[in-house]
């Protein structure tokens, strides 16, 4: 081979080796950056945690063992630069977990799952319409208590929260000021338990009336506006602690509910990615995946339902998101072009 064909040779296999890492550098634009997630100590927000991973790694990115923490430390290690981000973010009801000055190092990007969650009482779309409920002041009226009232009391039996449960201090607050005391008794069992009695009759037809949040197993079970609805409280009397978010008290376009707007005399919540600024400046593929990823409140309550079965593992929760992905491969696969795109 002559001395001029062998130089071509190096020439072209050098640019090929060039045009190859140039290539994979733009498929995966976080390569050689190891990202340092955490995750919330409720299982109910594991799913959107294991697929946010997925999507990073996917990326090019090396992401770290999420470290599972209570919401006030993780939000102080993200301050601190200790951490990277979390998909459990709920605003505005941790914004007062939130340390000093937070927001000049950290802040919210995209919706998980934007008013994803929704926290209120739900009844049993059979008695809503035989009855005319429309909220919880029906329940004082004779014939719909006596229709609730599992134990004979004279009450409409309740499932409602367990003790130390932040909703239990909320639901005590309707029942004081709302005068419901002698009409409605707020049943504070196990709520797994509360929920899988109630479930028992609804299937057999009997009565159902309980305090839910979103996203959880039981509106899948249970769906709103087939098989349950969403009822207002008689008017929004807020406790001291949700003075500051009055506004989300009430709440429009909720498939199921009774109104719309719908009073829920709960605080409605937004679910986002919370991350670290100075991260997010350094990976706009990150920031940008951040910004488009969402999901569908119905997807997340599937998922959870399957953990509540028994598939709670850490392997069946990858599972999962693995299977949600492959069931949303269009999407998935323009979000992450919509990543790389802002790496470039």
């Amino acid at each position: 081979m002559s001395i001029v064909k062998k130089v071509l040779l190096v020439l072209l296999c050098s640019t090929m080796v060039t045009i190859s890492t140039a290539w994979a550098s733009a498929d995966k634009p976080g390569e050689g950056v190891t990202v340092k997630p955490a995750r919330a100590t409720w299982n109910t927000g594991f799913f959107q945690e294991a697929i946010v991973r997925q999507g990073l790694e996917e990326l090019g990115y090396k992401v770290k063992k999420a470290k599972d923490l209570t919401n006030p430390i993780f939000y102080k290690s993200l301050a601190l630069g200790d951490l990277d981000y979390w998909t459990n973010g709920w605003f505005p009801m941790h914004n007062a977990q939130l340390p000093k000055n937070f927001f000049d190092v950290a802040d919210t990007y995209g919706y998980v799952m934007k008013a994803g969650g929704l926290q209120g009482y739900l009844v049993s779309k059979r008695e809503v319409e035989k009855y005319n409920i429309k909220s919880l002041d029906d329940f004082k009226r004779p014939e719909v208590k006596k229709a609730f009232d599992r134990n004979g009391d004279g009450k409409a039996d309740l499932t409602a929260c367990p003790p130390g449960w932040g909703c239990e201090s909320v639901i005590t607050h309707h029942m004081d000021v709302y005068d419901l005391s002698d009409h409605i008794n707020p049943v504070k069992a196990s709520y797994e338990a509360g929920m899988a009695s109630a479930l028992g009759s609804f299937k057999a037809g009997e009565p159902v009336f309980f305090y839910t949040w979103t996203p959880n197993w039981t509106v899948y079970k249970l769906k709103p506006g087939q098989d349950v609805m969403w009822i207002n409280v008689p008017k929004i009397i807020p406790k001291e602690s949700q003075m500051s978010a009055v506004d989300r008290m009430t709440q429009s376009g909720i498939v199921g509910a009774v109104s719309d707007p719908i009073k829920l005399g709960f605080v409605v919540s937004d679910i986002r990615i919370v991350a670290n600024k100075k991260f997010m400046e350094k990976n706009p593929a990150a920031k940008k995946f951040f910004e488009v990823f969402t999901l569908s409140l119905a997807d997340v309550s599937a998922q959870n339902t399957k953990m509540s079965e028994g598939e709670k593992s850490q392997k069946d929760v990858k599972r999962h998101a693995a299977e949600w992905i492959a069931q949303n491969q269009a999407q998935w696969n323009k979000w992450l072009d919509q990543a790389r795109d802002a790496a470039k």
